[in-house]
């Protein structure tokens, strides 16, 4: 079955080797000085251009800081050290890569931005993962770690690279916290770290299943399992807080419906009255109101949401003339 597996992931005859693979993710062997300048030349610049697509909000910018980012192949040699049982100093590219990429995040901070962070679509799609990411992210891993397995599908790398989100998050991460965003940073990296596990698991299974395992040397064959165990438990490390990111997604889409549909009753009494949105912020729900005639009391907004939503939930109303009302609390 496994034999069946391996062909179909990738047939004989495409299948790289060994030495082609190790050659190509672990960054000590081979001509190392050329490697590793390489690497860490790419990675300052796409951590620069990453970073200033961050601060001005420019999705095409951000795309090409993904492309050119070099971060994925020390990661992918971490999942081979992983399968062949034995270190190969990835981990120490992987570790200050990190450092360096959310190092000129905070440098960038530094600059004034053009709009507040919570305005900026890069910085709040990048700060509350969930499963669904995750999913993504696998996904991505094993189309990343076949392609570098096969000789024939290099093309496809440079969409890998789009797809699974690795110097971005981190440099989000760098912004977040020179603007003392903590929270958003811890969420951002969150991201990344999901993002790093779902490659380990998925270059793993790979290149496992494709038999890149060491040659015992000294009659002593590397036991893996230990390295496994230990991306087991990186999964379910990551798979709480995205769980709970989920959750809490779900939760707040309800209630924000919830609140969009009491809102709506509440002023159908007023034909020129309507609910333009309902956004939420915190603890806080804000619903931007249509009246041109005035609002009924508030109160009965209030009495209306009470059973509906989790008391202790904050409410305003935004008229759409600039005026905000603050509500009250949902008792």
């Amino acid at each position: 079955m496994l034999a069946a597996l391996r062909s179909r992931l990738v047939p004989e005859q495409q299948r790289r080797t060994l030495e082609e693979l190790t050659d190509d993710l672990v960054l000590r062997q081979g001509d190392r000085r050329s490697k590793t300048t390489a690497f860490w030349t790419m990675l300052v610049l796409s951590s620069v251009i990453a970073s200033a697509g961050i601060l001005n909000d420019s999705t095409a910018t951000v795309i090409g800081a993904m492309i050119i980012a070099p971060l994925s192949t020390p990661i992918m040699g971490l999942a081979l050290a992983a399968v062949k049982g034995r270190r190969n100093g990835s981990l120490f590219y992987v570790a200050i890569g990190v450092v360096l990429v959310v190092g000129v995040g905070v440098l960038f901070s530094l600059v004034p931005a053009t709009e507040p962070l919570a305005d900026n679509s890069q910085i709040t799609s990048r700060v509350s993962p969930n499963l669904v990411d995750l999913a993504a992210a696998v996904a991505t891993g094993l189309a990343g770690a076949v392609a570098l397995a096969r000789r024939d599908v290099a093309a496809v790398l440079p969409g890998v690279a789009i797809a699974i989100s690795l110097v971005p998050p981190l440099a989000v991460v760098g912004v977040c916290l020179g603007e003392g965003e903590v929270e958003w940073a811890l969420g951002a990296f969150l991201l990344f770290f999901s993002n790093f596990v779902a490659l380990e698991l998925a270059g793993v299974f790979v290149f496992a299943v494709l038999g890149y395992e060491l040659t015992p040397v000294g009659g002593l064959t590397p036991d893996p399992r230990r390295s496994r165990m230990k991306l087991g438990a990186l999964l379910l490390l990551v798979l709480v807080p995205l769980g709970l990111n989920t959750a809490a997604a779900w939760f707040i889409a309800s209630w924000t419906s919830t609140v969009d549909d009491v809102a709506t009753q509440w002023l159908a009494d007023d034909p020129a009255a309507r609910v333009t949105g309902v956004d939420h912020t915190g603890v806080t729900v804000v619903i931007h109101v249509e009246a041109p005639d005035g609002l009924p009391p508030s109160s009965q907004l209030l009495d209306q949401l009470h059973g509906q939503v989790p008391s202790g939930l904050g409410v305003q109303i935004d008229l759409t003339h600039g005026e905000t009302i603050d509500v009250g609390t949902v008792e």
